[in-house]
């Protein structure tokens, strides 16, 4: 672990946020296995080719996002896949869009590992008695599905998704619709994400919180505005913090 700000990890949170993808799990590879899983069936089921299915699905994806700006619906499978089959001139398919978007989910589920150490952590967490959320982007009943998936559903006390909050992070409103269902003791919360930008500099700016970034494979740590209190690669090291100021706390 790399301590930026020694003097804002000096003491336990009063409430702890938490990211979800690519933050308790690495994302890139559950990602990439749904994706080829989906042009495989794409390319077989209509007959097209990788590189159609490529243009088409690429071209769908800017299109709703750009329609869309950063709320929930805008990383929606089912909308990009009904788009592209519209892209493709074969109208909205629905049935088609429903079985593909399903093949990429369950894919995705199959090939999601969690990070080594999150449940152990998140059990020092529970017995240290801190209030835990999820502040996650994305729609409520994907997410709701992987926090089952993982067999998290008893481990944090909220969650908070950007389709409930109306804006993807870092908008103010995720971050402050978690702070207000923790109601913490004090003021000192940790954010726990990948994303310099949304995680880190979003939840420092929008509600002054102490900010620790998960480093690994295609994940750069924050520098200049972004760069958070502390980085580390392991959850095990976020046990040895915690565990350090559990510690000092009992100190007389």
């Amino acid at each position: 672990m790399k301590i930026f700000n020694q003097d804002r990890l000096t003491q336990l949170p009063h409430g702890i946020l938490f990211d979800t993808d690519n933050t308790l799990y690495h994302y890139d590879p559950a990602h990439l296995a749904a994706r080829k899983a989906v042009r495989a069936k794409i390319t077989r089921t209509l007959s097209v080719s990788g590189d159609d299915f490529d243009r088409a699905y690429s071209d769908a994806r800017q299109q709703i996002k750009t329609r869309l700006g950063a709320t929930a619906s805008s990383h929606n499978r089912l909308l990009y896949l009904q788009r592209m089959l519209e892209i493709m001139g074969l109208g909205s398919q629905v049935l088609l869009a429903l079985d593909f978007e399903q093949t990429y989910w369950r894919t995705f589920l199959s090939h999601a590992t969690l990070f080594d150490g999150v449940k152990n952590l998140l059990d020092e967490i529970r017995l240290l008695g801190i209030p835990t959320a999820v502040v996650t982007d994305l729609t409520a009943q994907i997410q709701f599905r992987k926090i089952v998936y993982f067999g998290l559903d008893q481990y944090f006390d909220y969650i908070v998704t950007s389709e409930e909050a109306g804006f993807d992070k870092p908008h103010e409103a995720p971050f402050r619709i978690a702070v207000d269902k923790l109601r913490p003791e004090g003021d000192r919360i940790w954010m726990i994400g990948d994303n310099p930008i949304n995680d880190i500099s979003g939840a420092r700016d929008k509600i002054s919180a102490i900010t620790l970034q998960k480093l690994h494979e295609g994940v750069k740590v924050g520098s200049g505005e972004h760069q958070p209190d502390a980085s580390f690669e392991t959850f095990s090291e976020l046990s040895q913090l915690l565990g350090r100021l559990a510690a000092h706390r009992r100190t007389p």
